[in-house]
């Protein structure tokens, strides 16, 4: 048997009860787990309701853990995972949060892919297989991956990436200009027909202006 011989508030957001058995800290629960549990000062506890009580403070522990880390941007199963596990939980409170987590739809593998991709798209377009790659970093099941990114279009999003890039490239000769775009375009996952076609469009895009201005200026 143990016995409580203290509860204090701790100075945290979240006010959490800080429990003391025969005379030594012993863990923390939120207030209202004190409340429905009746645990005050003076009162025994069994071994087994002391295992009970630690096992709920660890999992309060990693489940908040896993929810700070969530909180910044979305993330995909595998790498709530992998972060609680660099925290030290144990696996079998780990797992226990990854299904409360998914049950809530905190995580959800298929959400993550889609805005992984379309994020991409939006803000850095890069290739199919490239996309396809991160998102294999990331965990993400092969199938689920493979209808993720199916209506990526390559050429498409190779002329989105370069449009942007090639405001940052001053007027110069054919081979130079395609040498810069050509290599920002290859780091992206691009194929050299995709590339070749990008660089060539964008080429005559900038001569067509080039000539049209210069008609306006005369």
């Amino acid at each position: 048997m143990s016995v409580i011989t203290k509860l204090t508030t701790a100075k945290s957001r979240d006010k959490k009860i800080n429990i003391y058995l025969d005379g030594k800290y012993a863990f923390s629960l939120p207030p209202n787990v004190v409340s429905q549990a009746g645990l005050r000062t003076e009162q025994e506890l069994t071994e087994s309701q002391v295992e009970e009580l630690a096992a709920a403070d660890k999992f309060r522990r990693c489940f908040n853990a896993a929810i700070s880390y969530i909180s910044y941007k979305p993330r995909s199963e595998y790498e709530v995972r992998q972060r609680l596990l660099q925290r030290g939980f144990d696996r079998d409170y780990l797992e226990k949060v990854i299904v409360k987590l998914k049950d809530q739809g905190l995580i959800d593998d298929v959400s993550f892919a889609r805005f992984w991709k379309e994020n991409r798209q939006d803000c850095s377009p890069r290739s199919q297989w490239l996309t396809g790659m991160e998102l294999r970093r990331k965990g993400i099941d092969n199938d689920l991956i493979t209808r993720t990114i199916s209506d990526v279009d390559d050429n498409d999003s190779a002329y989105q990436a370069a449009v942007k890039r090639v405001r940052r490239i001053s007027p110069v000769d054919y081979q130079l200009f395609r040498r810069r775009l050509a290599d920002y375009l290859r780091r992206r996952g691009f194929n050299y027909d995709v590339i070749q076609q990008t660089v060539d469009k964008l080429w005559s895009e900038r001569r067509e202006s080039s000539l049209r201005i210069y008609k306006e200026d005369k």
